[in-house]
């Protein structure tokens, strides 16, 4: 049918009623809903998973942080300090017993101190603030990143941002990241009255995450989690096979996938003109000890011979012309930053 043909009288009445039956119902929509129907199509609604959510254990007390406590018109029992190591407020405890506050928010907080000094005080009006944050537990993301360093977390922040922070992944990772959180370094969400009973050492104790370098990617909610205070960001690095002797690039591969003796020659350069292919030695960690494995380059580009798989700390000795065959396994020094130590690292301040 053609768009221009003339609409009949009856329909020409049936459109018009359907426009002013919408009209209608338009004008009982509020104006601020009416400007979000129409902001909505073109993409003014933050999409799912774009803003990181609200850490809410930001704003929880946190060992190293000073602490404000302020009684409403008395100057004589208003404190400022920190915790002690057992989460509670390190002096403060004129008041018949010391007051536990790890994790827990300024209004909390100064609720139960309101309760305390009800017991010499009328109606006390009590104001908690968290004055520095700068002193909580250092986190650090290290292992298969471009720059590792030391993280003063002030804000939230999740995984991929950190991982954007260091300089991203490297080639030598293996494919997972695991997330170490030390005891009472940081807070949970839980209710934090509930932690009274146990000053939050069930509530805050040591866990372990490991994460699919994959799913982080592939952009799953599971696998993009908040780092906290204290969180110490490992990407794990591909455990190495070595390649030396007669190849034009003596070279440390990384063992993320399956790697064939030919591959892993072929990737440190192919044999070199002093190399000799028919000798080539593997050197393996066996499960009773040392092993020693041999392999011809030439029969296995024929189809001849099997092309060995290697495995993690695997040393493929490919022989040199002039040079005697090697009967025990050579010392090869493994390249990363081994033995970085933490405090030399730089600090990034996140807030």
């Amino acid at each position: 049918m053609r768009d221009d043909l003339p609409l009949s009288p009856s329909l020409r009445k049936s459109n018009t009623a359907f426009i002013e039956s919408l009209l209608r119902r338009f004008r009982l929509i509020p104006l601020a809903f009416f400007i979000l129907l129409i902001l909505a199509p073109v993409g003014h609604f933050p999409q799912t998973g774009s803003d990181p959510t609200p850490d809410p254990t930001v704003d929880r007390i946190h060992y190293g942080d000073v602490i404000d406590v302020d009684i409403v018109g008395s100057f004589e029992y208003d404190w400022r300090g920190s915790l002690t190591p057992e989460g509670f407020l390190d002096g403060l405890d004129m008041v018949g017993g010391q007051i536990f506050a790890l994790c827990w928010t300024e209004s909390e907080l100064a609720d139960h101190v309101a309760k305390s000094y009800s017991r010499i005080l009328r109606d006390p009006r009590v104001v908690v603030r968290i004055l520095d944050r700068s002193k909580r537990p250092e986190a650090l993301i290290t292992g298969a990143v471009g720059s590792p360093q030391r993280l003063s977390i002030r804000r939230a922040v999740r995984l991929n941002e950190l991982i954007v922070l260091s300089g991203g992944i490297t080639d030598t990772a293996s494919g997972e990241i695991q997330i170490f959180r030390p005891e009472n370094a940081s807070c949970d969400a839980s209710d934090s009255r509930v932690r009274i009973e146990t000053a939050g050492a069930q509530s805050n104790a040591v866990q372990t995450t490991t994460i699919k370098i994959s799913d982080l990617l592939g952009g799953l909610d599971n696998a993009n989690p908040v780092v906290r205070s204290g969180d110490i960001v490992t990407v794990l690095e591909a455990l190495p096979i070595y390649v030396i002797g007669g190849v034009n690039k003596p070279t440390q591969l990384s063992s993320r996938s399956e790697i064939t003796v030919s591959r892993a020659v072929a990737m440190a350069g192919g044999v070199a003109r002093n190399g000799v292919p028919e000798e080539v030695t593997i050197f393996r960690r066996g499960e009773y000890g040392p092993e020693r494995i041999t392999a011809d380059l030439n029969k296995i580009e024929s189809k001849a011979a099997e092309d060995p798989v290697l495995k993690p700390y695997d040393i493929v000795d490919v022989g040199r012309k002039g040079t005697e065959k090697r009967l025990f396994a050579p010392y090869v020094e493994a390249g990363g930053r081994d033995g970085e130590s933490r405090s030399r690292l730089p600090l990034k301040v996140i807030d």
